[in-house]
């Protein structure tokens, strides 16, 4: 005799799960649009698969055998197991679930994928959402080695562009964080000379935020600094912060952020005089690469969020 898997189908597990809610033949018949000599040939075709009675047959209506009994234990967590992958299915399908990928540098982290997250979730909260912080050569190996569904940062030199969608790009606008009691602190803006006159905690000279900012002082003939620590950590920039003098070039979303949610408390802003832009990052993806209809909703968002805010 073949396994009786082969042999039963949904369509008997839901007309047994029916006979036992109604415990009649007919109203089960009706619950599943069937006539009631169809669903009694279909019964006697399951007793004959099992090799014997599911239900016993009463003045009042019918009871499940031992062998019923087992069929509707386990038909009732089939038919669940399969109406929870079918509700996951459609989330999948709609962007309600799944995974998304992500990589940014950090302004266009705080100022644009946070907020999107956090209005995508709004909806999909079945979402699994990654999201990584680092510098822009990072992002992009990482991209093309299929670690993300798609980047804000900018573009190095060695990477074919052709070889990948670039959106609208945004440049960051650099300030100044130090601490509350600095002497810079006491007013909004200050000249390139007495930032100058500080110690600095900044990115490594490679990286576009700290080539911007040396670039402005440059122009303006203002030597830089000969006292500095080199580290991408924000964590250690604001321990830094809070026992000394020195200061951190930082994107102004970024010092916003922290200032407006008391998120590392006293700390004070101090943009310069000459207005400081690092190199555009853009939003990038892969050409030709499917990513799931969660990451498109995340890329949209972000998108969107982007155009919003660009004069």
């Amino acid at each position: 005799m073949a396994p009786i898997s082969r042999n039963l189908q949904l369509k008997d597990f839901r007309l047994i799960q029916s006979i036992h809610e109604t415990g009649q033949l007919g109203l089960a018949a009706e619950q599943m649009a069937l006539s009631q000599p169809a669903a009694s040939r279909m019964l006697a075709s399951i007793e004959q698969v099992v090799g014997g009675p599911v239900f016993l047959r009463h003045p009042k209506g019918m009871t499940p055998t031992p062998v019923g009994e087992t069929l509707i234990r386990n038909g009732h967590n089939l038919l669940n197991g399969l109406e929870q992958t079918l509700r996951e299915i459609s989330s999948v399908s709609e962007g309600l679930a799944g995974t998304a990928r992500v990589g940014s540098v950090t302004d266009g982290a705080v100022a644009f994928v946070v907020p999107a997250i956090q209005e995508l979730k709004k909806t999909a909260t079945g979402a699994d959402i990654h999201i990584d912080v680092a510098p822009s050569d990072v992002l992009v190996e990482g991209l093309f080695r299929g670690e993300y569904d798609f980047v804000l940062s900018r573009i190095p030199p060695k990477y074919d562009k052709r070889l990948l969608e670039v959106r609208r790009g945004r440049h960051e606008d650099i300030c100044f964080l130090v601490r509350a009691g600095h002497p810079l602190a006491q007013n909004e803006t200050a000249p390139l000379e007495r930032i100058a006159a500080y110690e600095w905690v900044i990115q490594a000279p490679h990286t576009p935020l700290r080539q911007a900012v040396e670039a402005v002082f440059v122009s303006a003939g203002v030597e830089l600094p000969g006292d500095i620590v080199n580290t991408t950590s924000m964590l250690v920039m604001l321990a830094y912060l809070a026992s000394s003098e020195a200061l951190v070039p930082i994107p102004r979303p970024v010092a916003d952020m922290f200032i407006a949610n008391n998120l590392a408390s006293g700390l004070a802003i101090v943009g310069p005089e000459e207005k400081i832009l690092v190199s555009p990052y853009y939003l990038v993806s892969r050409k030709n690469v499917i990513i799931s209809a969660v990451a498109t909703r995340l890329r949209e968002l972000v998108f969107a969020a982007m155009n919003e805010t660009v004069g």
